[in-house]
C-alpha cells in the first residue's frame, strides 16, 4: 500500500470520524437536554439512543480499520496480532446490523400500508450482514497468509542450520 494511499485512507477515516463524534454529540445534547419533545408518531427517544448506538459502532469500525492501516504500513500485518482488530472489526459490523434490524422493527409498525419498506430495511440489514461475512472470508485468507508466513521462518532457519 502506497504513502498516497495511506494518507488518503486515514484523511478520511478522521473527517468521518470527526462528523460521527460531532452527529453523536448532538444526539446525546438533544436526548439531555429534552428540547425536541416527540409528538408521538414515532419513538424518537428509542430511535436516539439506537442512532447513538449504531454511531458507536461504526466508530469502533473505523478505529479498527486505523489500526490495519498502520499495521500494513509497518509490514506487521501478516501477523496475530492483526486477528484481533480484525475481530473486533467484523463484531462492530455484525453489532451495526443488529442495531438496523431494531430500528427496522421499530419502524415496521408504521409501515403498515406500505410493508415494502420495511422488506428493503430488512434487505439492507442483510446487506450489512453479508460484509460481515465478506470480511469473516477475509480474516481466513489473513490466517493462511500468517499460517504460510510462519511456515516460511521455520523453513529458513532450518536451511540456515544446514547451511
Amino acid at each position: 500500500m502506497g504513502q498516497l494511499a495511506v494518507r488518503a485512507l486515514r484523511a478520511v477515516l478522521v473527517v468521518v470520524l470527526a462528523g460521527t463524534l460531532f452527529v453523536q454529540a448532538l444526539m446525546v445534547w438533544v436526548l439531555v437536554s429534552g428540547s425536541d419533545p416527540e409528538d408521538g408518531s414515532l419513538p424518537l427517544t428509542s430511535l436516539r439512543v439506537i442512532t447513538i448506538l449504531g454511531i458507536g459502532t461504526a466508530q469502533v469500525a473505523l478505529v479498527c480499520v486505523w489500526r490495519l492501516v498502520t499495521m500494513v504500513r509497518r509490514g506487521t500485518v501478516f501477523s496475530h496480532a492483526a486477528f484481533r482488530y480484525v475481530d473486533v472489526l467484523i463484531g462492530a459490523i455484525v453489532a451495526a446490523a443488529l442495531v438496523w434490524f431494531s430500528v427496522t422493527a421499530l419502524n415496521a409498525p408504521g409501515q403498515r400500508d406500505d410493508p415494502g419498506v420495511t422488506l428493503i430495511m430488512g434487505g439492507i440489514g442483510l446487506a450489512i450482514l453479508g460484509v460481515a461475512l465478506i470480511v469473516l472470508v477475509l480474516r481466513t485468507l489473513l490466517a493462511q497468509a500468517v499460517a504460510r508466513d510462519v511456515e516460511a521462518a521455520r523453513m529458513q532457519a532450518e536451511l540456515d542450520e544446514v547451511i
